[in-house]
């Protein structure tokens, strides 16, 4: 993997990951754009006491690409975009509407897989993926020094039908400034697990499932298992076998190891129906401030369709009680995933 990093009109950094050298990425950003400000709020639920962050300013954030001008293609004659190098393999680049930094803290990086518009992680070449993986390992490394950060969570929304605004094969990486529900949530029980049993809770998690009729697929450092309570209809959790807190803790083999993985999965979802499937995908990568009693991260993907012409819908249960609902048994979308691939 090779990095060249630059700075966008409005000061915003991008960083371009390529497979190999001989690259030259250095292109001007020639827009007219006014300095970047970032603007967010933080505010606490007093009910819950759960943070939510407040970002009005991304309402008028692009959605789609009309008259073929999408913003992650890269830049051509009269159409500049976010990248301003005619061609890429992988780029980063600070979100031009953060949900985070400023007075909050943190940062909202942007990550393009690829040049092609139509292009679907799922189908990129090996190689590519490995890239993909270390340059999600440099930025978690990068943005884990940025003062006040907590946690950095890597994601990727696939499909119109879970909110992703633009089709181009793109995630993202948040670093909170502050704990995330989830990630405070596994942290309890991690701890609660250390002082109860001894050792790590995941750890236990993954000798258990690897044992079970829940295991999709898995190698011999990395497990694919749907887990026991399954919230989605189709939902797998990838873990290493061992503990590592975050993508940095990988050897390079074995992010590549895990990429491999992680590209079969998303082809095993795409096989589920006749189009390709909507999903999320999330590295849930352990908080800085807690590894004394959870070092030991793990991937989710899952999908809000249940069929065919199907999906799972996030009603009062869900939203208003949180309490989840799962149409379908965990061994059952096991065994599907499984014959799928």
């Amino acid at each position: 993997m090779y990095r060249t990093s630059g700075t966008l009109a409005d000061g915003r950094a991008i960083h371009y990951y390529d497979d190999g050298p001989g690259h030259d990425r250095r292109a001007a950003d020639e827009r007219d754009l006014a300095a970047f400000t970032p603007a967010a709020e933080l505010r606490i639920d007093p009910l819950t006491r759960q943070p939510v962050l407040i970002a009005a300013h991304r309402q008028t954030r692009t959605a789609g690409s009309a008259g073929g001008r999408c913003p992650l293609c890269p830049s051509r004659p009269g159409h500049p975009s976010e990248i301003p190098a005619d061609d890429y393999h992988v780029a980063v680049f600070d979100n031009r509407f953060p949900s985070l930094g400023g007075a909050v803290g943190g940062r909202t990086e942007v990550v393009c897989f690829s040049a092609g518009h139509d292009q679907s992680v799922a189908a990129l070449p090996r190689q590519r993926l490995e890239t993909i993986g270390r340059a999600w390992a440099d930025r978690t490394a990068r943005l884990s020094e940025l003062p006040g950060v907590q946690s950095v969570f890597v994601f990727e929304n696939r499909g119109a039908e879970v909110g992703a605004t633009l089709s181009h094969p793109h995630g993202q990486i948040y670093a909170y400034p502050y704990l995330p529900p989830v990630q405070a949530a596994v942290v309890r029980a991690a701890r609660d697990h250390r002082v109860r049993h001894g050792g790590c809770l995941l750890c236990a998690v993954v000798e258990r499932e690897a044992a079970g009729p829940r295991v999709v697929s898995g190698t011999g450092r990395f497990l694919a298992y749907v887990p026991e309570a399954a919230r989605w209809p189709y939902e797998v959790h990838i873990a290493p076998r061992r503990c590592a807190a975050d993508l940095t803790a990988l050897a390079d083999d074995e992010r590549d190891e895990l990429m491999a993985l992680y590209g079969d999965l998303l082809r095993r979802f795409d096989g589920l129906f006749d189009d390709p499937t909507p999903y999320m995908a999330c590295w849930h990568q352990t908080p800085l401030h807690h590894r004394d009693v959870h070092a030991h991260f793990y991937g989710q993907l899952f999908t809000i369709r249940r069929d065919v012409d199907k999906l799972k819908y996030l009603a009062s249960s869900e939203s208003g009680a949180g309490a989840f609902i799962n149409d379908i048994t965990p061994e059952a979308a096991a065994h599907r995933l499984r014959q799928s691939g």
